[in-house]
């Protein structure tokens, strides 16, 4: 029988048998970290050991402020065109104070509850920019996995392309071989050792090929950064002035709101695995927390990683505290091999990356999207192509813009005015008339059905479709509104115009209006200018109240009536059927 604890919260009935479940996903998940933190610190621009300091703090952190049990944070793959583009531009310094400021304002995010507000992205913008993010980051290994020489890094994807291509008669073939040799034990391991890091393995694999039989022919982790020091990293807090703020605030959002979408997606995959429920606000707080430490230390921006938050699920986490012990296993690591990680060979470090690549791609989801030739489509196709030929900040801006015109555009044509019966246009009818469902028609009473959400982009057809139809002035204008599920100020607007128009010589009616619009028109004062008398739940109830409004005069010597008697006659009015009168019915 398991000890309890005296944890509480995320924590309660924690024993010692859960501790083991802990330790061990930690120990395999901290394990697959150390290669990915150094692969995505080099392929950052950054020296890679600064890729193992965020793994550590960042990963400790997340796991103790974050708002998911599983969440396992540090630095990912969607992260290196940004990082690359802001160390090109601007420095590695200048990184550090980039993270520091994506982590304010990640904080206050979580402290100002926005983490729900991430979700509004649409799928499509967040397929096309990590669709695009996984083309980059393939091809800029191409160089290492080729070993090809003199090959100058560049933030434009186009400009590195043309580099390989320039230099594609450098190729190294001992780096070719030791890059197929890591590419072929990553992906052999997982089906004959399925507990054992894949990577990890095609490292230490390819590592002792390229020691013994290739021994300093091609470039090593230590021939281009140096030796990785075992030290631990010293704490400096970044230059901070109004200039740099300036010029790093573009950045630093870009970095905020990367990690936001890719923590809160991790963390809702960790839900679907586990059956848990994360709170988006506290993960946005712990990554902000993170953030704001990991620069102080030299490591740079970490988000929640779903590959290894699904890694650390499946090998029987309980807690946060496998997270931690995953820093732990890294810090380790650190002090007591990290000399030896130099001379793990570049062509190495390749694969790994695409493989990442490759995975992160989403190409399914991606080609199906595609197929389904919608605007949705259109959205997706525009973020890719701008994320790999321009960057991902426009991208993003660009993808949400368009999805936000088309988004209007399809709601716009959602929103649908019924005519009623006949139809208006038809010449043998010499005054417009429109059917009520199940009552007898009279020129007296206009009635409309009125679909849709009632927006700006939907508004102005709303209007036209209503003034066009009633401009015979009937004494009663009935709006059935029970399919309007939303009115926004313009909407409210353009309604407003419409009742106060029609008010100056008849009677609105209002049925089955939902709460969002009641609440809308009572804020804007309509509610109380149209009357409380004038909404009714039911349309029969309408009905009633409206054929009361009626004119008896105008009910002598009618020519029109769907059946052999005019509707007034249910309210009792006088009426007399002229001789020369048809019938018609509908």
């Amino acid at each position: 029988m398991e000890k309890k604890s005296m944890f509480t919260g995320r924590y309660a009935g924690y024993s010692f048998q859960s501790f083991k479940k802990d330790l061990l996903s930690g120990l395999v998940v901290g394990v697959i970290a150390i290669p990915l933190g150094m692969a995505f610190a080099i392929a950052s621009g950054v020296n890679p050991e600064y890729g193992i300091y965020t793994t550590i703090i960042a990963g400790i952190l997340i796991s103790l402020f974050g708002g998911s049990k599983f969440q396992i944070g540090g630095p990912t793959g969607a992260f290196i065109p940004v990082l690359f583009a802001i160390v090109i531009a601007y420095g590695y310094e200048s990184l550090l104070l980039a993270g520091f400021m994506a982590g304010i304002i990640l904080l206050f995010m979580g402290i100002f509850k926005l983490g729900s507000l991430i979700q509004y992205i649409p799928r499509p913008v967040t397929i096309g920019f990590t669709s695009g993010i996984a083309v980059i980051i393939f091809v800029g290994q191409i160089a290492n996995f080729l070993g090809l020489t003199d090959v100058k890094k560049h933030e434009s994807f186009l400009a590195n392309a043309k580099e390989i291509f320039l230099h594609i008669g450098t190729i190294n073939v001992n780096s070719v071989i030791i890059a197929a040799v890591c590419l072929a034990t990553m992906l052999v391991t997982p089906k004959f050792i399925p507990k054992v890091p894949g990577p990890l393995i095609g490292l230490l694999v390819s590592t002792v090929v390229a020691s013994v039989f290739f021994a300093g022919e091609m470039a090593t982790i230590g021939s281009t950064f140096g030796e990785i020091s075992n030290s631990l990293p010293k704490f400096q807090f970044p230059e901070i002035t109004f200039e740099r703020i300036q010029l790093l605030i573009g950045p630093a959002f870009v970095i905020a709101m990367l990690g936001g979408i890719e923590s809160l997606l991790s963390a809702v995959v960790a839900d679907g695995m586990s059956g848990s429920k994360h709170n988006s606000n506290r993960e946005l707080v712990g990554q902000g927390i993170a953030n704001m430490v990991t620069p102080l230390f030299g490591g740079i921006p970490a988000t929640g990683a779903i590959a290894r938050t699904a890694t650390n699920i499946k090998n029987g986490a309980v807690s946060p505290f496998s997270g931690v012990i995953h820093g732990v296993v890294v810090l380790l690591v650190l002090l007591l091999f990290a000399p030896y990680a130099s001379v793990i060979p570049l062509a190495s470090m390749a694969p790994v990356l695409m493989i990442v690549a490759w995975n992160m791609s989403e190409r399914h989801t991606f080609i199906d999207l595609l197929k389904m030739k919608t605007a949705d489509s259109l959205v997706l196709a525009a973020t890719f192509l701008l994320t790999v030929f321009v960057s991902l900040t426009v991208a993003v801006q660009v993808g949400l813009l368009f999805a936000v015109i088309l988004f209007t555009k399809q709601m716009s044509e959602l929103l649908v005015t019924a005519k009623a019966l006949p139809d208006p246009n038809h010449k043998d009818e010499k005054m417009a008339t429109h059917m009520v469902t199940d009552i007898h028609d009279c020129p007296q009473i206009s009635i409309y059905n009125v679909e849709g959400p009632l927006f700006f982009g939907s508004a102005q057809a709303f209007e036209q479709s209503i003034m066009n139809t009633i401009n015979y002035k009937p004494n009663v204008l009935m709006l059935r509104m029970g399919k309007v599920p939303y009115m926004d100020t313009t909407g409210e607007s353009y309604l407003s115009s419409i009742i106060k128009d029609f008010s100056k010589h008849g009677t609105v009616v209002i049925s089955g209006m939902k709460p969002h619009p009641i609440s809308v028109m009572k804020k804007t004062g309509l509610y109380g200018y149209t009357g409380e008398e004038h909404f009714f739940e039911h349309t029969g109830e309408a009905i009633d109240f409206s054929l009361n409004k009626l004119d008896r005069n105008k009910c002598l010597g009618c020519q029109h009536f769907a059946f052999k008697e005019c509707t007034a006659l249910s309210a009792g009015l006088e009426f007399r059927k002229p001789e020369t009168a048809g019938v018609k019915k509908t």
